[in-house]
């Protein structure tokens, strides 16, 4: 127990260091919420990563989903590391760095707002964010306090509480910065951390070899009557695994606080070097998770589904191992959840405060006034959460993955394809973006409150958000086609800053 307190203290202690260091960075609005558009390479893909990647991953989703499809649970790390981050940054990361900047845009509703001319789009968009926003915000509590109830045997409330409060001082004190930084050091905790347990859990059930040959000989009738179902390449229900990788990989590239990242980036050397780390990155924690969760039917005797839920799997499966390894974990997740959970908060502060309350609410706000009311935002919505999570934790409304199936699916369902179209196409018309926003949230919502008269396949919150963003891919043009065209020339003034010429020494493009 010493052992593991200690780390925490010395864990706790590097964050809050961080963060009074990076007050310089914070000290007006391009600082605090972009880091002043200087981040380079390694800084914004841990960034990105850390904040893809949390307690929801590798307590919910690694354990239901292990659970439910074997070692094929592998697929969603892979499809995490090569849609969802490396795709992500080769289509999104220049084209947004670009764009954004050239419409002095430091949010993702600003920027619809810019690119579309229509502050109703802005304000639209700034609701959604942090309407869903606040349940994925509550399951990144729900995880970790799995964890420290069997680390510590410490109170839940207790748990949520200790976490926001010190994720609040460190992002209130830094800013974006602060968050980069230990994101940066959170990430190689994990990185560690995975790498560590994997090798300890396969290591108490004889090895890869041993436990793979275990996982085959497991068979569930309710599941399939197919022997070594568990252990086979595509696992019992590929359809249902191909939505979850779809909603947790493509679902990325439409979620406010992952698209921000690309704003703050440094320069086209550390978009380059930011695919290659941010993808490697999610391979060794993403892969990693689903990987061990896929082993989690080798406990089968020691968990109980129907009493505790899928969120129990992970916890049991590392509840034997020694007080060091088990240190390291809580550690492990609890750097995956605060990234997140700064990120998150630093989405929606920043959202309320510059397309909301800016110009509409507030008419005169400088540079200190939109800082100090972002700070007081991000105390308010941590609040909010906390009470939030404290309330669903003591109903037992649902499970982590379906809480974040719903907010990943409203969000990136929403603002997927018109972010994507509205980076490359200039007909995308504020028309479209519009019936986009309605649909992918819409839908959710529907989803979430009546459920049972969806189809069979659109019951589960991971489908329905899955559906929500590829209809959104087809919603958009199609509106677009039928509805009136945006003016030209602010479109042609828009889409000229891709053409600006800039000079490149000859060793990257050859002189003709």
């Amino acid at each position: 127990m010493i052992i593991k307190l200690l780390m925490l203290v010395v864990f706790f202690g590097i964050m809050i260091g961080i963060g009074f260091y990076c007050r310089k960075h914070a000290t007006d609005v391009n600082g605090f919420v972009l880091g002043g558009r200087s981040v380079g390479p390694w800084l914004t893909a841990f960034a990105y990563g850390t904040s893809y990647f949390s307690a929801v991953i590798f307590v919910g989703y690694a354990g239901q989903f292990g659970w439910k499809y074997g070692i094929a649970s592998t697929w969603i790390g892979i499809g995490n590391a090569l849609i969802g981050s490396m795709l992500a940054w080769v289509i999104l990361g220049r084209r947004t760095r670009i764009m954004t900047q050239h419409l002095d845009s430091a949010t993702m509703p600003e920027f619809f707002g810019k690119r579309f001319r229509s502050k109703g789009l802005k304000i639209f968009a700034s609701v959604i964010v942090f309407i869903f926003l606040i349940p994925y915000t509550a399951s990144l509590y729900n995880g970790l306090s799995r964890l420290f109830g069997m680390a510590f045997d410490i109170d839940y409330t207790v748990c949520i509480v200790v976490m926001a409060v010190l994720t609040g001082i460190y992002v209130i004190a830094g800013g974006y910065m602060a968050t980069a930084i230990n994101d940066f050091f959170q990430g190689i905790v994990m990185l560690v951390g995975i790498v560590a347990v994997i090798a300890a859990v396969l290591k108490t059930n004889g090895g890869f070899m041993e436990a793979l040959n275990g996982l085959a000989s497991v068979q569930d009738e309710a599941v399939s009557a197919q022997p070594g179902v568990f252990a086979s390449f595509f696992g019992p229900d590929p359809l249902n695994l191909l939505g979850v990788v779809i909603l947790t990989s493509l679902g990325t590239w439409g979620l406010p606080q992952m698209v921000q990242k690309f704003y703050a980036i440094k320069s086209e050397d550390s978009i380059k070097k930011g695919t290659i780390i941010s993808t490697l990155f999610a391979i060794v924690v993403s892969g990693g998770c689903y990987f061990l969760g896929g082993f989690g039917r080798l406990f089968s005797d020691q968990v109980d589904i129907a009493a505790n839920g899928y969120d129990s799997v992970i916890p049991t499966m590392l509840s034997g191992l020694s007080p060091i390894l088990i240190g390291l974990v809580v550690i492990l997740v609890l750097s995956a959840s605060m990234s997140t959970l700064s990120s998150l908060v630093m989405a929606s502060s920043s959202t309320l405060t510059l397309d909301v309350l800016k110009g509409h609410i507030i008419k005169d706000m400088d540079e200190k006034k939109q800082v100090f009311i972002m700070r007081i935002l991000i105390v308010v919505f941590i609040a909010i959460s906390v009470v939030i999570a404290a309330v669903q934790y003591k109903s037992n409304v649902t499970f982590i993955a379906q809480l974040m199936g719903v907010s990943w699916g409203a969000l990136a369902g929403a603002f997927l394809a018109p972010f994507l179209y509205g980076l490359y196409w200039k007909r995308t018309t504020k028309a479209a973006c519009y019936v986009s926003f309605v649909f992918g949230a819409g839908f959710m919502l529907l989803n979430m409150l009546f459920r049972s008269s969806f189809p069979e396949l659109l019951k589960s919150p991971i489908n329905a958000g899955a559906f929500a963003m590829l209809a959104g891919l087809v919603i958009v043009p199609v509106v677009s086609l039928f509805t009136a065209k945006p003016e030209q020339k602010w479109v042609e003034d828009t889409f000229a800053c891709y053409n600006r010429r800039i000079e490149v020494p000859v060793k990257q493009s050859l002189s003709e």
